[in-house]
């Protein structure tokens, strides 16, 4: 989850690799580091953002046309300037930055310690560069052949950057189970976990597999092998990213311009997909192997925090619509229990990043037992993209806030047009309901728009409840899952305690919880069971809980006994939840900022878990 960056060619690498650690914080922001070659190794690290990192550096030598930089989170030692990458080899010649874990770092630490290697961190990665230094020794190798032989013998997922204080001229990186891309500029090269910090600069990229280790030499020239080193002829791909989407445009935070963006990401997600007028729609990922998904005895969808809340909702729309059996599986726990996965099966994981570690783990399992793998994931070159045997891209754009918001809504933007498209190759739905969820769909960024105009209503009620302790969100049917997405958005980022429930089930324990000081969010859009919604609400009130109820436009019933109501356009049912999710994001948004909250970089989490 930490976020890497370095560069070799004629410029002065110190401001490349800044400007591109700030574009990788949201991968880790428990400290910083960074190391630059100029005839000598100067390593500067410090514990804090990357801000922290700079004022340290202010009046130090930073020059330099070769250097690594490091953002990090925390895993094998607590956040502090001797536990921040770059870390130096016991001579001082090498310095690496890495992502990842090294399972097996303490047998290494021993092996080590018993040649006569001091260590001065907490970390696995020291123990690495200590370990590329000792094969370096021994066998007198250059540095790409000592880092193939010390990544033989490591267990467990990285990336990693490594440098020599005494071949200047030279960059090693490496990957497994942790991205690394290579951008390829003139007479320069660039290393990076992805795209953000290279886009600048070129938009040529090589993305590495697994266990391949690059080589990159200030005379332009670069070479791919594996760890068995035999040589790679990897594809340089073009992408397509503008800078601009990397900014806050205007935006007080990431968060708050990628709620907003929501009109345009989500049309973006239909684009080429639907057309209501001629009647159709087409998933293109689906049609190589639309026979075998159509008559798939089960869909298992796996996935993880947000994306997990946008496969319950897969499950209702692909069950409902397209009548086939669906489970929902944490990625974390489907990897380590003994599933029954069949070859009739389908899996489909769902991932913002495509580098979710458990996600990858839990996709490689089913592979071997068989199952075609389906991938729906936003960053294009990814490891699920690359590993699945096809997919979708969802075409958010870069999201850079840590809690996903505008990613979400495309992910169901893209279920929502898969079950519709299996629907209709089965023949499971009518004619007519086919073509009024058409319909619907197009109708969708419009409506969206129209709920962020009511945006400071939103935050007048963040101000009425900012202060509470717990929060309890309640869902039927479509909108359970949105509870629970809401109920998580609150507590990433403002520290709030909250809880989702399906709302029948409060009555099973939640609501001993309910007293005047608790905000109770009742999302009581569902017109198949609104009398029930409504019982619930009640049942709220005669405990003097507050209600925040998420209503229909001209709803009258509820807005006589809930606190506050946010009004949505009124939909079909089974779309409801892409707009329902909006209010909720804009009232965590709000209760952050008003608590103080950093909304963009909330405490102990990162943007990408590249680990386990």
């Amino acid at each position: 989850m930490c976020g890497i960056v370095a560069y070799i060619g004629n410029q002065q690498a110190y401001p490349i690799i800044i400007e591109g650690l700030r574009r990788l914080e949201y991968r880790g922001y428990d400290s910083a580091g960074i190391a630059l070659l100029n005839g000598d190794l100067h390593t500067y690290k410090k514990k804090g953002k990357v801000q922290d990192l700079e004022n340290f550096i202010d009046n130090k030598n930073i020059s330099g046309t070769a250097g690594i930089g490091h953002t990090r989170w925390a895993t094998h030692g607590k956040p502090d300037d001797i536990n921040a990458h770059p870390h130096v080899s016991g001579s001082g010649d090498l310095a690496l930055v890495h992502n990842g874990i090294i399972e097996n770092y303490s047998q290494l630490k021993e092996a080590l310690s018993e040649l006569g290697h001091k260590f001065e961190s907490e970390t696995d990665t020291e123990i690495l560069v200590h370990l590329i230094e000792e094969y370096q020794k021994q066998d007198n190798l250059p540095l790409e052949k000592a880092v193939q032989k010390a990544l033989k013998k490591a267990i467990g997922a990285y990336a990693i950057v490594v440098f020599d204080r005494k071949d200047p001229n030279k960059i090693v990186g490496a990957r497994k189970s942790s991205p690394l891309v290579l951008g390829i500029g003139a007479d320069e090269f660039f290393l990076a976990s992805d795209a953000t910090p290279i886009i600048k600069f070129t938009n040529k990229v090589i993305y590495l597999n697994d266990e391949e280790i690059v080589t990159v030499n200030r005379n332009g020239s670069y070479e791919v092998v594996n760890i068995d080193n035999q040589v790679q002829s990897p594809k340089v791909q073009e992408i397509d990213l503008k800078i601009e989407e990397l900014e806050k445009g205007g935006y007080d935070h990431f968060m708050l311009k990628e709620i907003h963006q929501q009109p345009k990401t989500i049309l973006e997600s239909m684009r080429g997909r639907i057309n209501a007028d001629q009647g159709w729609v087409t998933v293109g990922g689906m049609q190589d192997h639309i026979s075998r998904i159509k008559n798939a005895d089960r869909i298992i969808f796996a996935a993880c925090g947000t994306s997990w809340h946008a496969a319950m909702i897969g499950e209702y729309l692909f069950e409902d619509l397209a009548r086939i059996p669906v489970e929902v599986e944490y990625a974390s726990e489907l990897r380590y229990r003994n599933p029954i996965i069949r070859e009739s099966d389908v899996i489909i994981a769902l991932s913002q990043s495509g580098e979710t570690a458990d996600t990858l783990a839990a996709l490689e399992l089913a592979k071997k037992k068989g199952a075609l793998l389906y991938g729906i994931v936003n960053n294009v070159g990814s490891s699920i993209a690359r590993l699945t045997d096809s997919g979708s891209y969802i075409h958010a754009g870069p999201e850079i806030g840590v809690a996903s918001t505008k990613a979400f809504t495309s992910q169901l933007v893209v279920l929502t047009l898969m079950a519709l498209n299996l629907g209709k190759e089965r023949g499971t739905i009518s004619e007519s309901t086919y073509r009024q969820l058409l319909f619907a769909m197009e109708q969708i960024p419009s409506k969206v728009e129209q709920i962020l105009q009511q945006d400071e209503k939103i935050k007048y009620i963040a101000g009425e409840i900012k202060n509470s302790q717990n929060a309890l969100y309640l869902g039927r049917g479509y909108n359970f899952p949105i509870a629970l997405e809401g109920a998580l958005k609150l507590k990433e980022i403002s520290y709030i305690h909250a809880e989702g429930y399906p709302a029948a089930e409060m009555k099973h324990g939640p609501i001993a919880l309910i007293d005047m000081y608790m905000p109770v969010v009742v999302i009581a859009t569902n017109q198949s069971a609104y009398e029930k919604i409504v019982s619930n609400i009640q049942e709220v009130k005669a405990r003097k809980g507050i209600v925040i109820a998420i209503v229909l436009e001209g709803d009258v019933e509820i807005k006589k006994i809930a606190d506050f109501t946010i009004e949505i356009p009124e939909t079909l049912e089974p779309l409801s939840p892409l707009l329902s999710v909006i209010p909720l994001q804009l009232l965590s948004y709000h209760i952050a900022v008003m608590r103080g909250c950093n909304v963009d970089q909330p405490r102990n989490l990162a943007k990408s878990v590249t680990v386990e």
